[in-house]
């Protein structure tokens, strides 16, 4: 399965973005991971086939992970933006509901997020 991620950009603090993640097939959990510069790669939220959500405490509350599963296609809905969820946004297809990046067998190329004060 190819992933392709899209809808990154440059927002100011307080502003929303919604990230896309388009899946070549069908997959059963779909992850959003977040690098920022300088750091490791940490898990943002995941949704299942039945549309189970799990968040990261950082973004829960401002974050919502959705999916279309006719389109293979998932989202996150990013509200409340701070500075310091500016970051390369990646999507990642597993067989897993789960928030390790092991858990991920696919990934995408990552969108850029960057969050202004």
């Amino acid at each position: 399965v190819q992933l392709q991620a899209s809808g990154g950009g440059l927002v100011q603090a307080g502003g929303s973005l919604r990230l896309t993640c388009a899946a070549s097939g069908r997959t059963f959990a779909m992850g959003w991971f977040r690098q920022a510069p300088g750091k490791e790669r940490e898990f943002v939220a995941t949704v299942s086939w039945s549309g189970g959500t799990y968040y990261a405490d950082s973004v829960k509350g401002r974050f919502t992970c959705s999916r279309d599963n006719a389109k293979n296609t998932a989202y996150l809905q990013m509200n409340s933006l701070k500075v310091e969820d500016t970051a390369v946004y990646y999507c990642a297809a597993g067989s897993a509901v789960t928030a390790t990046s092991r858990g991920y067998s696919n990934w995408g190329q990552g969108t850029l997020v960057t969050v202004s004060s």
